[in-house]
């Protein structure tokens, strides 16, 4: 392909909880972009991913899990979800072989309704037999009825090289939006907050992994170490004892944890300072939702 018949396009990838997004997204990048746990809600934000090649650039989206808001914070979540039916050049739903509970009608209409490359990928084909894959399949052609329908498994790494050749002949002749050595639109202090959250996602059970939010306050590099520090915000100061443990253990293990991810994540030594921080129904306060990077 010539240098003026460049490809570059916008891929999103909706779906509920938990069903492989990050997984897949993570697979196509061979790189860990998204935080990947067994808890529901793992991704808050809208995370663009950019796989490059010499003649194309695929920009491609995690999204939060669909969901019905109880909170503004999940209203926020949604509403990334609702701005890539926009700006998007191709769609991809994602659900897990199974499933066949999906009731969202003002999403499948409006999924159905896009004039746009759209398509279904059924996740998780190495945990299911041949009947239990036919069953699924015939119950979201019924949902989806023109849209093409591909069995995957993210995890295994099966129809992942075939859907990036996918995705490289559907997305249209167009420069690249983003420079070719860029492979996300986030900062590096994202990534650090991302990082803290999915410790907390792993080391804590019911409530707490889902009432903080991670703001990293400093993050200084030199050509040897980088220097961060980050806060942690929860709602009650009951959480805030939890996250911390007994004499300070369990931040400890937060922290320690996250530190080792982050040396393989920018391939560099890092010191890093965690502090918790109480901000009462940060939730559905609009001004902290839009300091942590939510808009409503």
């Amino acid at each position: 392909m010539s240098k003026k018949n460049h490809k570059s396009g916008f891929v999103s990838i909706i779906g509920r909880p938990n069903v492989g997004k990050s997984t897949l997204i993570n697979a196509l990048m061979d790189d860990k972009l998204s935080i990947i746990t067994s808890k529901a809600q793992t991704t808050r934000h809208r995370i663009r991913g950019i796989i490059n090649g010499d003649d194309y650039q695929i920009v491609i989206s995690d999204t939060p899990g669909i969901l019905d808001p109880n909170y503004q914070l999940q209203e926020a979540m949604m509403k990334f979800i609702n701005e890539t039916l926009i700006d998007s050049d191709v769609l991809v739903f994602i659900d897990e072989v199974d499933s066949k509970d999906f009731n969202n009608d003002k999403l499948i209409k409006k999924i159905n309704n896009l004039k746009i490359p759209k398509m279904v990928l059924l996740n998780k084909i190495d945990l299911f037999n041949q009947d239990k894959l036919e069953s699924s399949l015939s119950y979201w052609e019924k949902i989806f009825p023109e849209i093409k329908i591909y069995p995957i498994s993210a995890k295994e790494g099966f129809f992942v090289n075939e859907l990036k050749e996918i995705f490289i002949n559907t997305i249209p002749e167009s420069p690249p939006f983003f420079p070719k050595d860029q492979f996300t639109d986030k900062s590096e202090r994202f990534f650090v907050n991302e990082s803290l959250r999915e410790q907390i996602l792993l080391n804590y059970d019911k409530e707490i992994p889902y009432s903080v939010e991670v703001i990293t306050e400093e993050f200084k590099e030199t050509s040897k170490i980088i220097k961060i520090r980050s806060v942690i915000f929860t709602e009650r100061d009951s959480q805030k004892k939890i996250l911390i443990g007994h004499k300070g253990a369990a931040l400890k293990k937060v922290a320690s944890n996250a530190r080792k991810n982050l040396e393989k994540f920018f391939n560099k030594k890092i010191f890093i300072e965690v502090y918790i921080k109480v901000k009462k129904n940060w939730r559905n306060d609009k001004l902290s939702l839009k300091r942590f990077g939510y808009n409503l």
